[in-house]
């Protein structure tokens, strides 16, 4: 089997049963194929799942310190996020954080679950230690759930292509 179709195919039936465990669980399905696909930017190995791991957790990580300075200061929207994202670059300098573009993901799709979800955007909700309201919490677990399930379609796709 080529490795195009033993990919297609582990990421076909391992992306039906991550959406059907996410949808009964109520993690973001949509997070969980960001990570996915950072997983396979960031290399497909297993450097890459540290780094996806690490860098989807940190940006939701800074998303939520911004989201938290604009509800609990002054501070006006551009600056947080102008801050927050400096703060989230400058950090690449230090090898665990150094890949950009996977913070990058965790701090755009936490900040897409706010902003688009009835009454996330609330003190209350952002401080909840539960993962179906503390949007941080269901991100950052959503998105390490996806990218596992690219690691586990990699693996499979390798073991679909071994010859006998």
């Amino acid at each position: 089997m080529s490795q195009l179709v033993a990919l297609s195919l582990s990421i076909g039936v391992l992306g039906g049963v991550l959406t059907w465990l996410y949808l009964a669980v109520g993690l973001s399905v949509w997070a969980g194929f960001i990570a996915w696909a950072c997983f396979f930017s960031c290399g497909g190995d297993t450097n890459a799942l540290k780094q996806t791991i690490i860098g989807n957790i940190f940006g939701s990580l800074m998303a939520w310190i911004a989201a938290f300075l604009l509800l609990s200061t002054p501070t006006p929207a551009p600056v947080a996020v102008g801050v927050t994202v400096l703060v989230m670059c400058l950090a690449a300098h230090l090898k665990p954080l150094s890949s950009i573009p996977a913070s990058v993901y965790g701090y755009a799709s936490t900040f897409a679950y706010l902003l688009q979800t009835a009454q996330a955007m609330a003190i209350a909700e952002l401080t909840a230690v539960d993962f179906h309201r503390n949007a941080m919490l269901l991100i950052a677990a959503s998105m390490i759930g996806g990218a596992i399930f690219g690691f586990a379609s990699g693996k499979v796709a390798g073991m679909l292509t071994k010859k006998a």
